[in-house]
């Protein structure tokens, strides 16, 4: 029996709680309707978090991004939405999505929607040499 499209997103428990990681997905094929024209608007959208103690499964969300292809929505609204929902199944400790909207009449349009929960910081940030200065293999 062929998949359906569902609004239903299911989580996994964190396979490591105790540590922050970053967990970066895309789904370049994003489509939904123009809900002025019934156009079909299309966007690659990118998801990028810090669980806490829910992961969202990949299955689920290929048929949630799925649901949106015969529904009307502005952009800003259904990145915000998007967003919300998978913040509401997993509480993560930072949320980031991104969806870069294809050219609809010579504009494109990037939407970008934030979540942090209360009281999480992040680390400071690392930054490493792809090769240090004294590695035997530089000349």
């Amino acid at each position: 029996m062929p998949s359906l499209p569902s609004k239903q997103l299911e989580t996994f428990p964190n396979p490591c709680p105790e540590r922050d990681y970053h967990i970066h997905m895309e789904v370049p094929e994003f489509t939904c309707l123009c809900p002025l024209t019934g156009q079909p608007d299309f966007a690659h959208i990118t998801l990028d978090y810090i669980s806490d103690e829910r992961n969202v499964e990949l299955k689920s969300l290929k048929m949630y991004m799925w649901s949106y292809r015969d529904e009307g929505a502005f952009h800003e609204k259904v990145t915000n939405k998007i967003a919300d929902d998978i913040v509401s199944v997993t509480q993560p400790r930072y949320l980031k999505l991104t969806a870069r909207w294809y050219v609809r009449g010579g504009i494109y349009t990037t939407v970008v929607a934030e979540h942090r929960k209360e009281g999480w910081l992040p680390k400071p940030r690392v930054e490493l040499d792809s090769f240090s200065q004294n590695s035997p293999t530089r000349g």
